[in-house]
């Protein structure tokens, strides 16, 4: 079976309405689009006659069960477990709606299933569980996963998401992959290693500071270290983390202990001062002095959705670069850039799980695709670049062989 991109709403169906006795459908085309679902299921062999049903079901089928109970790894050749994927989420932190609970996540759910269709040729099934407590999230898809290729975390809040991508990465041996984390990383960093090369400077000549100690802002963080940042401090709500703060949680006195050569301490405004790149993810807003003082020929990635922290008309007066998470804006950084691709590599290859070095495979690979086009209002591809998908999908491949987590 496959997820198939359509949408099987009948206009003669009744919907939700609203006080005035009108669908909502009538008001807003948002609704109209998702009656009755963004996705459905088609197969992909016909079942035109009994000779057709009896290969695809009983009694075909058992000579295949046979088979896989013998060689279980003819799974991954006789269903279609290589090529999909669980979109996981609990509902706790869902784009900028917050703790809104499962049932209320699935039209997200639902689009991060077809845009892996979309931009990745890999199918994906959404799972919005109804517990909040990790071991229990952990569990739950433990007993899942005999049935997906791969396991996409979504929209969990921090610093649960942590603990459950690292336990569920102990105990699987498939890629499981928490979007809100890596995804952004690999796409800010694509977009910051081609505006250092617009400006002729290296990633090691440049100094960074993140708003946001989340998900998101760790991920980056670990993953411009990785690269070869030269340096980058992050900032929570109480300022930037230094491992002289006494109220640090477990996941920020590790972030400490990496980030911030500088020995900074106090606000992020602070921070700022002399700073060559600012990266918002946080929400909230940066007030203009504090981005005036970033150094000369600055980058200001402010992504917070749908306000950035940074106007874009207050960054350009300061920043030589300046991307947002939004698509009315240039340069925007948006994960669908990174995740189908990286799944579809890490499925190709059928890796055990996503590397360190297949993510920074990504991101050297999608920052490829712009090329010679580099501009300052393109360091970035837009996720309708036919290119991005088969520059990352070969990338992560190749990447999950050099590792060794590649097992075909």
């Amino acid at each position: 079976m496959a997820a198939e991109i359509v949408n099987p709403r009948s206009d003669s169906e009744a919907g939700t309405e609203q006080e005035t006795g009108e669908p909502f459908d009538s008001f807003d085309p948002a609704f109209a689009l998702h009656r009755g679902g963004k996705m459905a299921v088609q197969a992909t062999v016909p079942i035109r006659d009994k000779d057709d049903l009896s290969l695809a079901y009983t009694p075909g089928v058992a000579k295949v069960c046979s088979a896989i109970a013998e060689q279980p790894d003819l799974v991954h050749d006789y269903t279609w477990k290589s090529s999909v994927v669980a979109v996981v989420t609990d509902g706790t932190a869902v784009l900028g709606l917050g703790d809104i609970g499962p049932e209320a996540s699935l039209p997200v759910m639902e689009g991060k299933a077809i845009l892996f269709k979309q931009f990745g040729g890999v199918d994906a099934v959404p799972i919005a569980l109804d517990c909040t407590d990790a071991d229990e999230i952990v569990e739950t898809v433990v007993r899942l996963a005999p049935s997906f290729g791969g396991v996409n975390l979504e929209d969990i809040s921090a610093p649960r998401c942590f603990e459950i991508e690292r336990k569920l990465q102990e105990r699987l041996d498939i890629p499981i992959f928490h979007d809100d984390q890596h995804g952004t990383a690999v796409v800010t960093l694509a977009a910051l290693r081609n505006a250092a090369r617009l400006s002729g400077r290296t990633l090691g000549e440049l100094r960074a500071v993140i708003s946001g100690a989340g998900a998101a802002g760790v991920a980056i963080a670990k993953m411009l270290v990785e690269a070869g940042i030269g340096d980058v401090a992050v900032a929570d709500r109480k300022g930037v983390v230094s491992a002289d703060r006494d109220d640090l949680t477990p996941v920020k006195r590790e972030l400490a202990s990496f980030t911030n050569k500088a020995g900074l301490s106090g606000t992020l405004d602070a921070a700022l001062s002399g700073a060559d790149v600012f990266i918002g993810v946080s929400g909230g807003t940066v007030p203009e002095p504090a981005v005036a003082s970033m150094a000369k020929g600055a980058f200001v990635f402010a992504m917070a959705n749908p306000n950035p922290e940074v106007h874009p008309e207050v960054a350009h007066k300061y920043a030589a670069v300046v991307a947002t998470g939004r698509s009315d804006f240039p340069n925007q950084i948006n994960n669908v850039l990174a995740f189908p691709g990286i799944f579809a590599g890490a499925l190709q290859v059928r890796a055990s799980r996503i590397t360190e070095g297949m993510k920074l495979a990504a991101a050297e690979a999608l920052a490829s695709v712009v090329g010679d086009d580099l501009a300052a209002d393109y360091v970035i591809p837009s996720p309708f670049d036919e290119r991005v998908a088969p520059a990352v999908t070969a990338a992560v491949a190749a990447a999950a062989r050099a590792e060794g987590v590649a097992r075909r």
